[in-house]
């Protein structure tokens, strides 16, 4: 019998909130974190950025040295420890092991060392030796264990917008292969600070265009034409149900079902036979049916294709399911990519304590091609019950990833 795995706390920066408590009452209350933006080269756009204190763990010669992905993944895996209450100073932290899902690393570097030499006639002389480490995949892991002295092993896993939901599945597996006592999983994106994306999502005729921010990211929406890329970070620290309950920790929920898989048919249509065999997966692993699952929080980025390939997938699985609940985040907050999973599932887990499913927003006219039975837009919905929560994690390339978590008494 492998050992229940389960999360104890969850550290988050959002576009509209810093904290937990704060990013639910946002997403209750309907309020979305979506700002203008310029960026070099490409010029005004729309982003979700992030406004936590860089400061509050990090000096400022540590901020100059690292990244802005490293520094998301500081803020976010101290502030999932302290959630957790768990006394750092008697942690053995060669057992912790630090697992950050990524969708892409280096790219915000590289361009910035790029337009620096340009500025001095392309004499390389002035690019930074912090480069190679600030580039290296494993960076904003390697940063962590560096700020938190962590000796156990870390790494990233680029999993494109699958990576939050991927680092929260190696999590579990090392705890349960016995290779950590306590994981810190979860995904950052710094994605923001690259032109390179908005204009390749441009280019693409991806990218949202709207008179208002606010109202920029609307996945699911018969008008939604394309993503509003954004920044955020969403770490938990994921422990085994017998270690959490000897502490007499609180908490949210227990893992018990994930799958990752891969359509093997297009670098970015997804496919929707492929999702639904991933959720039917996950759904193996938890021992369930579809029908007992309560609330889905959907991938949803607000791309034509991709938000209508997601509700074939759906439809399918969930064809006689009149009690499960539909809901997406992107609206609120935009594409957190690396980031998005953990942090959509980290909005919806207070739900197994106050009841309520967060509605998406921006859909003033429901796409028909999208609709699903129980998709909650505009108002949070009362359930009867929340047991079970399942979370929809899509990537490029054709990488898939769903989590399941269910409640747990304490």
């Amino acid at each position: 019998m492998r050992e229940r795995v389960v999360i104890t706390g969850i550290g988050l920066t959002s576009p509209n909130g810093d904290h937990g408590k704060d990013f639910r009452q946002a997403l209750l209350e309907g309020r979305g974190g979506i700002q203008d933006y310029e960026i070099r080269y490409f010029g005004k756009t729309f982003a979700g950025i992030c406004h936590y204190d860089p400061l509050k763990y990090q000096t400022r010669k540590e901020l100059r040295r690292g990244t802005r992905a490293g520094s998301i993944g500081i803020y976010c895996a101290h502030e999932a420890v302290a959630d957790a209450g768990i006394d750092w100073a008697s942690v053995d932290t060669s057992r912790v092991g630090v697992y950050i899902g990524t969708t892409e690393h280096g790219n915000v570097e590289t361009e910035n060392e790029i337009y620096l030499i340009s500025q001095h006639n392309y004499d390389t002389s002035v690019w930074t030796h912090h480069h190679n480490p600030r580039t290296v995949a494993n960076n904003p892991a390697g940063e962590i264990t560096l700020n938190m002295k962590i000796s156990g092993p870390h790494y990233c896993l680029g999993a494109a917008c699958a990576a939050g939901n991927a680092g929260l599945i190696q999590g579990l597996q090392m705890l349960q292969l016995g290779e950590c006592d306590l994981a810190l999983a979860g995904g950052v994106s710094e994605s923001i600070h690259t032109f390179g994306i908005f204009a390749a999502f441009h280019n693409q005729g991806a990218l949202a265009k709207s008179d208002d921010p606010l109202k920029a990211s609307r996945p699911l929406d018969k008008h939604r034409n394309g993503i509003v890329v954004s920044e955020g970070g969403c770490i938990y620290t994921l422990e085994r149900l017998s270690d959490a309950k000897a502490r007499g920790a609180r908490i949210y929920g227990e893992i018990v079902g994930y799958a990752i898989n891969s359509d093997a048919t297009d670098f970015v249509l997804p496919n929707p036979q492929r999702q639904a065999q991933c959720i039917e997966l996950a759904l193996q692993k938890a021992g369930i049916g579809p029908e007992e699952i309560d609330i889905v929080n959907l991938h949803a980025t607000g791309t034509h294709s991709g938000d209508i390939q997601e509700c074939v997938g759906l439809r399918k699985v969930f064809a006689d399911c009149p009690k499960t609940h539909f809901n997406a985040t992107k609206g609120y907050i935009g594409h957190a990519m690396g980031a998005a999973g953990a942090l959509e599932l980290a909005g919806n887990l207070p739900a197994f304590d106050d009841g309520f499913c967060h509605p998406a927003i921006n859909i003033d006219e429901l796409d028909e091609a999208c609709a699903l039975p129980n998709l909650v837009i505009g108002e949070p919905k009362k359930l009867e019950r929340v047991r079970y929560i399942l979370n929809n994690s899509f990537g490029m390339l054709g990488i898939n990833s769903v989590v399941i978590v269910k409640a747990v008494e304490n």
